[in-house]
Order: C-alpha cells, then structure tokens, then sequence
C-alpha cells in the first residue's frame, strides 16, 4: 500500500470518528451532520440553523458541503453553500466559504492574516461549523468574499439603511422555502 493511499485511509477513519462524535453530541446545536454519499466519509452534508436572536440570519437554515482531502488533517476541507446561497460578506456568490481558518497553513501572501489564524490540525469539523455559525452572528466585512454585502452591512451599521438586513431576511425566508 502506498503512503498516499495510507494517508487516505487514516484520514477516512479519523473522519468517520469524527462525524460520528458530531452526530451524537447533544451540546451542538443548530448543527446537523450527513454523508452526501454513504460510499464517500470525505463530503459531509451540512445543515446550519441559525438561532432565532441572530440579528441578520436569524431562523435560517443554511446547507452546505463540506469537503475534505485526502490529506486532512494537514489541509483543510472546502466549504460550499448549496442553493439557495446565503448573501453574506464571507460567502462567494458561487457558495463558497471564505474563512481564515479553511486556508491552507501557509504564509498569507497579502500579509492579512497571521499564521495562527490559518488552518491547523487542531481544528475539527466542530470547531470548523462553530465558526461558521460565528460567522453568522457576526459578519466579517474587512476581508469579503462579497463585495457588495460587505458595502451594504458596513452602511448598515453607519446607519445609512437597511438594505442588507432586507437582503438577509430575504435569504432567510428562501432558506425555509417560503420564497
């Protein structure tokens, strides 16, 4: 067996650990763990609900990918929203998730983000999706993924209107399938 394929394997059992720790935790909620595919431990399906008292998403329920490789825990997993895609400044429009701890552990080449604040071993699916639901709670509009919900929470918050509460309310709402 090559190391390669070692690797893989290791990772596969560590990542079938770990989902199945995620799936019987009582002290996770608003978080729901799957497989996409029973045959395949490296993409999880995930389901983000959204507590009610968060003021933009609150009571959404946000789905998603997660999708290691096959050298996890050393490299991060990808994370991609399915549709519909949240409008958020640390959400691409393509889905994507843009966060410090999912890049890979190497020097940031533009110098805006600490070594510390990139993906470590340390971090768990867990910690990950906990972040995530952070993320939430508390956009990040210094480094966007979407420019122009990064634009519209910063007016918000300069009191300038109320466009981006409209437009995360309206994501939310799509969330539930009422729109």
């Amino acid at each position: 067996m090559s190391s390669a394929s070692t690797s893989s394997a290791a990772s596969g059992a560590l990542l079938a650990r770990q989902l199945k720790q995620m799936q019987s935790a009582k002290d996770l909620p608003g978080i729901s763990c799957g497989l996409v595919n029973d045959n395949n431990v490296f993409q999880w399906e995930v389901m983000l609900m959204i507590n009610d008292g968060c003021k933009y998403y609150g009571g959404g329920n946000f789905r998603a990918h997660l999708t290691f490789p096959p050298t996890y825990p050393l490299m991060p997993p990808k994370m991609v929203f399915q549709t519909p895609i949240p409008f958020h400044p640390n959400i691409y429009p393509n889905g994507e998730l843009c966060i410090s701890i999912l890049h890979p552990p190497e020097e940031d080449k533009y110098g805006y983000e600490a070594a510390s604040e990139r993906w470590s071993p340390v971090q768990t699916p867990e910690t990950i999706l906990l972040s995530v639901i952070s993320l939430f709670e508390d956009p990040n509009d210094e480094s966007p993924a979407n420019v122009e919900a990064a634009r519209m929470l910063r007016d918000e918050r300069e009191g300038n209107n109320k466009d981006f509460r409209r437009r995360c309310r309206k994501c939310v709402r799509e969330s539930l399938g009422e729109d």
